[in-house]
């Protein structure tokens, strides 16, 4: 079984910027718990005058079946329920599949 390879990007309604940041580090710690997962790490995106713009996770896990757990966990589903009004524009989600990789 090949690695999975997520990157997901968040862009915050404007005055949303805190709380979206603030969702997104709660999921932080018991992702990275997880067995299954890898790597979980969170950047931020900030515009010319430093100020946050997006908000960009770049995760990896073992396998299909690790990132179908995470997806199914308490902390994903809540993060899921509390993010999407705080969002300019839907989640950009890609799942990717290692084809080279070190």
């Amino acid at each position: 079984m090949s690695k999975i390879t997520v990157l997901a990007s968040f862009y915050p309604k404007e005055d949303k910027y805190n709380q979206v940041k603030e969702i997104l580090l709660s999921m932080t710690n018991p992702t990275r718990l997880e067995e299954g997962n890898e790597v979980y790490n969170f950047y931020e995106e900030k515009n010319t005058e430093g100020k946050s713009k997006s908000f960009h996770l770049f995760e990896i896990y073992k396998d299909t079946k690790s990132l179908d757990f995470h997806r199914n966990t308490t902390h994903y589903k809540n993060y899921r329920s509390k993010i999407i009004d705080l969002l300019s524009r839907p989640i950009e989600v890609k799942v990717l599949s290692s084809v080279d990789t070190k």
